[in-house]
């Protein structure tokens, strides 16, 4: 689906993240290897990249440990302002009310630092012949009103609906993107990172899901046309990079 993400890194210090560990704004517990941990806590859709980066970092850096965790971008930033992580990975901008809310506990403020794009990809069962859909179509499916793989290019079969649970900042991108801030069909169901949505799809034939096009192993992803006028985009490192045509 060719509407991106950006990523960020919600920090407390613009320095180095050494620097994050030793500056953290509550007391690290004893077993952090007196302040030579860090903790990276949030989005369940940054988790490869910062991932990576940990395991360079600490291969320049033997004496530091990283701890990378998903969760969601929301769970990231609750443990940002509870004090329990260094640094949050986050596919949204933090609100202004949970900017306020750390400025008042730590007389301070969060640092956001933007990282990287990415695409949401909408995925299908490799079995499924539908090919590509309409961002309307999208929405009609996800919202409820349109139920059957029929309806949309696809063999007759019901459409099983997969989605990221709502403390994930795709789930919010996607709701105001795709959805247009509408509801979601009741009967979908909602799996806690996009490794699970993916694994759900991939072993159901008439399942359709979404998330970060990296974790789109052993589904297909389908082409999205933003309307009837402008050609299908797939999601992919080129088509995060540049508008979409028309």
């Amino acid at each position: 689906m060719k509407k991106t993400l950006q990523f960020a890194l919600l920090a407390l210090l613009q320095s180095a993240i050494a620097a994050c560990a030793h500056r953290s704004p509550q007391p690290r517990n004893s077993d952090d290897l007196h302040g030579n941990s860090i903790v990276i806590k949030g989005s369940d859709t940054m988790v490869l990249l910062a991932q990576w980066w940990a395991e360079n970092y600490m291969k320049a850096h033997p004496n530091i440990i990283i701890q990378v965790n998903g969760g969601g971008s929301g769970t990231g930033i609750a443990a940002l302002l509870n004090g329990t992580t260094d640094i949050c990975q986050s596919s949204r901008p933090i609100s202004e009310q949970e900017r306020q809310a750390f400025r008042n506990k730590f007389q301070r403020d969060v640092v956001e630092i933007k990282v990287a794009m990415d695409a949401i990809g909408v995925y299908v069962n490799e079995a499924n012949s539908a090919q590509e859909l309409l961002l309307s179509q999208a929405r009609e499916i996800y919202t409820g009103r349109v139920t059957d793989w029929g309806e949309v290019g696809g063999a007759k079969a019901p459409i099983i609906l997969y989605s990221r649970e709502n403390n994930s900042g795709t789930y919010e991108f996607f709701k105001e993107r795709v959805l247009g801030k509408a509801d979601f069909a009741p009967r979908m169901q909602t799996l806690s990172g996009n490794a699970a949505v993916v694994n759900a799809v991939s072993h159901d034939r008439n399942g359709i899901g979404y998330g970060g096009i990296a974790f789109a192993k052993g589904v297909r992803a389908l082409a999205i046309r933003k309307n009837a006028a402008t050609p299908a985009v797939a999601p992919s490192s080129a088509s995060v990079c540049c508008p979409w045509p028309g």
